[in-house]
């Protein structure tokens, strides 16, 4: 059956074809005429945007792919459906980032801004595109470039300044602000359209934050009552940063620019121009910061899977060995595992407690997941609204979270300059428009050049200041706790402290109808969430005969607008002046990310998060009563506070020689939710190649940049793992013609370096393709055939459940899906390389608790190998790429190429598969205030 890539309803604009009849006879010069030109600009032959206290010496570079412009009237929509015209700027750097994988083997410092943006501050007078006073204002200016269309907000007040800030979002983002602030209220089938795409969307991000109006007006209140001046100045800014963005709304309304998807969702009439497009107001930030946090920012969960994995391990092996066996898979504290803080500093968090006390372990058999829609009709309720469902909720209660982003930092005690040298950014996914924005903003307390997710840019979140950049990886570690209710009186009262309590429901209905933007057919449904003290429900099951509610409490809960406080003062340069000050910044985020820093003279990291203080013998892999002994440290329900660990506690790091991040173990002793962190992880692609580079010194911005860009096109499976595979294999003449033939292709490709890399530069085909197509049909098949047996099936599929198997580059992965990029974070490679040199006599560290492969025998697990490699050689492209909405079966290239995916109404073509930021900063500082 062919794989559907995952796609909102938008994704279904495909020629003018679908356009209602008087769109169709209408003529594009007329719509051009009317709707094409955006709000006048002010020509600036003799403007520029100054550059204020820039001290990066024409070293720093970005780049976000497609383009800054994120917004397009109608006329440009049916232009770009028709004829594949782009509007200016909206993908004009995605060449630039596409062509690095056949470029960066000849890369030299001065060729990087062939493939990165020169990201000084400022514009220089002939590169001015054009010169903007949002709303008339003299206290503001809007200066965009020629090469990029890069809004560079200079205001001499601070609310000037952040009333740019917001025009600028929706001249570039717009549609896709209202898109998200929807998806944040659960509301996006509404807003948009009944795609099963869009119900799976508003669903997972509501299972995980069903907030009330109420709750988002309080978070408000909350971060600013307690964050004192720094919290007036939030709001105060906050305030601004609206206005300018109602402002756009409003000119762009009355001059007939505005994002032509308002018309093809019904939202707007193109002839009449009846219709409104709502100004946003202050909950509407918070409701973005509560998707972002979800996606992006909040470790924890998975633990109610890992007792049923746990539970079948007990009944495969008895409760001593099989907890054993549990353990080892779980690779808490793996002493092989790659490290971003590598100088031996233990920072102990969530480890396995000597006596475990409170823990709740689901009766076998009684788990059942928590509905979340009811009462679907017409088009809610056929077999792809239900699918997109299910995984939705797999997505949204799984410790796997997607992490998608790395960090090379390099201390200048190993650079050829003597100063640090990063190349960092955050893997965000692809989408038309990004999530990501550009901008330069500079003002009273302001002055940053960077990236900031959409409708929360009145602040750069990350990029660079006058004399120092930063950056962030999704660090996973464990804020979310999930606690056994005991329920009373029915399934929908539950004991608080010895009281018979009820539950909280909170509710949405929606409801949809075909539009041009989205033909899916009429329906509706209701989600529901019922929440208790200690989060909302979302299993039930029994714990030793007594029925209870498995809830999930996240320490972010009803706290995503806190981490503003942070974000500000990494924008303010009287703020961060030190690696000391920015790790203080970085402190008042509550995402669980690893920040990384640079100047010109110093390096540092910092892991974020507000980590719980858990009572004493309580283990967070676990669920545990919810009583009072086994409470959060001084938790407080009505506010959802409590005690969290020490900054000292969380891993830091000032000028380590080295760092690496991509979404690994961040130090000793430090376990993370997610399984995976074992000898194998994609962090090991950073750690070989940035090791290698500081122990010969001399490191450059473009040795630093090739080795990112060779990281992120190698096969980490065939890279760190088929080696061994092909030791055991060759451990005996391989006799078998069809077996050597594809031992002989597989040992090439090692040989070649083990890349998926084209044969030249667009000719969509990879070199050793043979080899990549057989590793592909390999993978999946020789770890069932490793493991399965000796597991038994039942516990083989519950470790399935808690860690994938495989994360190739054409997986349908993730809440982004397929052709997102990212690759082999999440896979069984740990697993099998340390059963593979088990089996092969060699040392093994932390290894599994018993011999899989051929139950420990060389020669049978030999056999078990040749056996799946013959199965898997046997196997055609198409059987190995069946093909789905982007490409053909068989096709192997497009299978793993990077689809910038459509939120709106314009369309960008595909790129060769990399493994890469999709925000990425190269920077060298040469001087420092």
């Amino acid at each position: 059956m062919s794989r559907r890539t995952p796609r909102i309803a938008l994704d279904r604009l495909r020629t003018p074809r679908r356009i209602p009849k008087f769109l169709k006879a209408a003529s594009i010069c007329v719509l051009i005429a009317g709707l094409l030109s955006p709000v006048t600009q002010v020509a600036a032959a003799d403007t520029s945007a100054t550059a204020v206290g820039d001290y990066c010496g024409g070293q720093c570079s970005d780049i976000l792919p497609p383009g800054e412009n994120g917004n397009a009237t109608l006329a440009q929509i049916l232009l770009n459906q028709a004829f594949g015209t782009q509007p200016d700027h909206a993908e004009d750097q995605l060449a630039p980032y596409g062509n690095l994988p056949s470029g960066y083997s000849a890369l030299t410092d001065a060729k990087i801004n062939n493939f990165f943006n020169d990201a000084s501050f400022g514009v220089a007078s002939d590169q001015v595109a054009s010169t903007t006073k949002p709303g008339g204002r003299s206290d503001v200016t809007i200066v965009r470039d020629k090469k990029t269309g890069v809004p560079h907000i200079t205001g001499t007040t601070r609310y000037g300044t952040e009333y740019g800030a917001g025009y600028a979002a929706a001249q570039d983002r717009l549609w896709l602000m209202d898109v998200f602030r929807h998806v944040g209220r659960g509301q996006l089938t509404s807003f948009a359209g009944g795609a099963p795409s869009n119900q799976g969307l508003e669903q997972e991000f509501w299972r995980n934050a069903p907030y009330t109006e109420a709750d988002l007006q309080a978070q408000i209140d909350s971060a600013i009552a307690n964050n004192g001046a720094r919290g007036q100045q939030a709001l105060a800014d906050a305030g601004a940063y609206l206005d300018g963005i109602n402002a756009y709304i409003d000119a762009s309304d009355s001059g007939r620019y505005f994002p032509g998807e308002y018309v093809l969702t019904g939202h707007k009439d193109s002839i009449t121009n009846a219709g409104t497009i709502d100004h946003f107001k202050i909950t509407d930030l918070v409701a973005l910061a509560s998707v972002i946090g979800a996606l992006f920012g909040s470790g924890g969960g998975g633990e109610v899977n890992n007792a049923l994995s746990l539970l079948a391990a007990q009944s495969k092996y008895g409760v001593t060995e099989g907890t054993k066996v549990w353990e080892s898979f779980r690779e808490r504290n793996d002493p092989e595992a790659a490290l971003t803080v590598h100088n031996g500093e233990s920072f102990p968090y969530a480890s396995k407690p000597d006596s475990p006390q409170g823990t709740a372990l689901p009766d076998a058999g009684s788990v059942t997941q928590e509905p979340l829609v009811y009462d679907r009709t017409g088009s809610a309720a056929t077999a792809g609204a239900t699918g997109a469902s299910a995984t939705a909720a797999a997505t949204s209660l799984t410790s796997a979270k997607r992490g998608m982003s790395n960090a090379l930092v390099v201390s200048g005690k190993h650079t050829a300059s003597g100063h640090p040298i990063a190349v960092f950014g955050p893997q965000t996914g692809y989408f038309a428009p990004q999530l990501l924005m550009l901008q330069e903003i500079q003002g009273p307390g302001l002055s940053a050049r960077g990236a900031s997710f959409a409708g929360l840019s009145m602040y750069v979140e990350l990029g660079r200041g006058q004399d120092y950049s930063w950056s962030a990886t999704t660090s996973g570690q464990d804020i979310i706790d999930t606690y056994a209710v005991e329920l009373c009186q029915d399934d929908y009262h539950y004991l608080y402290h010895g009281t018979c309590t009820a539950m909280d429901k909170v509710e949405r209905t929606n409801s949809w109808k075909p539009t041009t933007a989205d033909s899916t057919a009429a329906g509706s449904y209701r989600m529901q969430v019922y929440r208790t003290k200690y989060g909302p429900v979302e299993y039930r099951a029994t714990v030793g005969g007594k029925k209870v509610a498995y809830t999930t409490l996240r320490s972010s809960f009803l706290h995503e607008a806190d981490s503003i406080i942070g974000f500000q003062m990494l924008n303010d340069p009287d703020y961060v002046k030190s690696p000391q000050t920015f790790q203080s910044a970085v402190q008042h985020i509550n995402y669980t990310f690893n920040w990384f820093y640079a100047d010109s003279t110093n390096t540092a990291y910092y892991n974020s998060g507000d980590n719980p203080v858990r009572a004493t013998g309580v283990d967070a892999e676990f669920p545990v009563w919810a009583q009072t002994a086994y409470e959060w440290k001084n938790w407080n329900p009505a506010t959802n506070t409590a005690d969290y660990t020490a900054a000292s506690a969380h891993p830091n790091s000032i000028d380590q020689d080295y760092y690496i991040s991509w979404n690994n173990k961040q130090a000793k002793d430090y376990t993370t939710a997610s399984w995976g962190d074992g000898s194998v992880h994609r962090g090991n692609l950073l750690e070989d190649r940035v090791k290698k580079l500081v122990a010969a010194g001399g490191v450059t911005r473009a040795s630093l940049v090739k080795a990112m860009a060779d990281a992120a096109l190698a096969d980490l499976r065939a890279e760190d793992v088929l080696p061994k595979l092909l030791k055991v294999i060759n451990s005996s003449t391989v006799t078998d013609t069809t077996a050597a033939a594809a031992v002989g292709k597989l040992s090439a490709w090692v040989t070649a370096g083990a890349r998926r890399t084209e044969t030249s530069a667009g000719s969509k085909a990879y070199s050793n393709a043979d080899a990549i197509r057989i590793l592909d049909a390999w993978w999946p098949l020789l770890v069932k055939a490793e493991f399965e047996p000796g597991l038994g099936s039942d516990l083989y599929t519950a470790f399935t459940s808690n860690l994938p198997t495989d994360e190739p580059p054409s997986s349908a992965h993730g809440p982004t899906g397929a052709h997102a990029g990212s690759s082999f974070q999440y896979g069984w490679w740990s697993y099998v390389d340390k059963d593979i040199r088990a089996v092969l006599g060699e040392s093994v560290q932390g290894g599994l608790a018993k011999s899989y492969c051929g139950s420990g025998s060389l020669s049978a697990c030999r056999d078990t190998l040749i056996s799946t490699l013959k199965e898997a050689a046997g196997k055609t492209a198409a059987q190995v790429y069946p093909g789905d909405d982007q490409c053909s079966a068989g096709d192997q290239w497009c299978a793993d190429s990077i689809v910038q995916r459509t939120l709106g109404g314009i369309k960008h073509g595909k790129i060769t598969w990399q493994n890469r930021p999709t925000y990425q900063q190269v920077v060298e500082y040469t001087s420092h205030r």
